[in-house]
């Protein structure tokens, strides 16, 4: 079997990661996609992290080598025993055995801290969107989800800024595309934000100009220094959007049978919502893992250009192994995990023109 393809999707606390995955593994089928959350990774839980004094940000609060470990294991198809870290209340559970499926999302804040993790993955995205924005989505999520006061939550991010701008941004610099949704206009409706994109070279990413547009007509599109910046406006017309989508479908012919109308959907509370602009960049990712399947089943190395050799498996530290060993026990249990992962809702953006090969199912 080819090895799988690995998405990495890196960002501050409730930036909107979930969000954006949990679209993806409906797309491509639960059945189809391994999760993994970094997470799980954490070295101490809530209350010892508590009397140290450290943030789960900080490199040193995590096992950065285990998680290096466990993503080569992924992308060789090799089946991984990943710790488990429970935000309801801070602690571990058990290890769960988790299997290479013909996908991988891992989504986490730190999976881009080590070249050795960032050469593992197929698709690198951050996203990054306005801290004020940003803050607003943790509140709603902690003060709804983990039984936190508004008060608590400002202070905790308050406290963790340090520690995001030492380890957290600078993460942006490796990724292939760059996502940011940003209110449109003063309008706040989640299902109306911008996405404003960065698109860098090394993936094929798709012509996108044939699309520009002003207002609700279509993008903005510019390229600068092996960089193309796009926007996908919070209100574009659904039939432009429509047009767009289909593009990019056209693109994929191959894959034709992932088609769905799920992609946009996010969820406030137990109302589901639609976000244009989110579905068209779904779709964008999308386009990534499937060419990058196809490049692979044809007996490319990747969709990658000027790809390096994978690193060599490096040998488990004592001092993690056990450490891993005294915080958690062994056990068993299914790895659908995204509702309890990180997030908030977001939105999204769009596609045109790079030829993929014609056979590779993504599947």
């Amino acid at each position: 079997m080819p090895r799988p393809i690995i998405l990495g999707v890196v960002g501050d606390s409730a930036a909107g990661k979930t969000t954006i995955t949990r679209g993806l593994v409906r797309i491509l089928g639960a059945d189809n996609v391994t999760h993994v959350c970094t997470d799980d990774y954490h070295r101490y839980d809530r209350t010892r992290r508590a009397e140290l004094d450290i943030t789960p940000l900080d490199p040193e609060c995590n096992f950065i080598d285990i998680m290096a470990q466990h993503l080569l294991h992924l992308r060789r198809g090799e089946a991984i025993l990943k710790p488990v870290y429970n935000h309801s209340d801070g602690t571990f559970s058990a290890p769960i055995y988790v299997s290479p499926n013909p996908f991988t999302v891992v989504e986490g804040l730190l999976g881009y801290h080590t070249p050795e993790m960032r050469e593992c993955y197929d698709v690198r995205v951050y996203l990054a969107p306005p801290e004020d924005l940003r803050r607003r989505w943790k509140v709603a999520r902690d003060t709804s989800r983990r039984g936190y006061t508004t008060d608590k939550v400002l202070t905790e991010l308050d406290r963790r800024e340090p520690d995001s701008q030492a380890y957290i941004r600078p993460q942006e610099k490796h990724a292939d595309m760059v996502i940011s949704f940003t209110p449109n206009g003063g309008d706040r409706d989640s299902e109306h934000l911008d996405a404003e994109l960065v698109l860098r070279d090394g993936l094929p990413h798709p012509d996108l100009s044939p699309f520009e547009g002003n207002g609700k007509g279509g993008l903005q599109v510019a390229d600068h220094e092996g960089e193309c910046h796009v926007c996908i406006p919070g209100d574009i017309d659904r039939e432009r959007a429509g047009e767009i989508e289909e593009a990019i479908w056209e693109r994929l012919h191959f894959a034709t049978h992932l088609r769905s109308q799920r992609l946009g959907e996010f969820t406030i509370g137990n109302d589901l919502h639609r976000s244009e602009s989110l579905a068209l960049v779904q779709l964008l990712i999308l386009y990534q893992l499937v060419t990058a399947k196809a490049a692979i089943a044809l007996g490319g190395e990747s969709a990658r250009t000027g790809e390096r050799p994978i690193p060599e498996f490096r040998t488990l530290g004592a001092e993690n192994r056990q450490g891993l060993e005294e915080q958690q026990g062994s056990g068993k249990r299914p790895v659908e995990e995204l509702e309890d992962a990180e997030e908030e809702p977001a939105a999204s953006q769009d596609g045109g023109g790079v030829q993929a090969p014609e056979k590779a199912a993504a599947k």
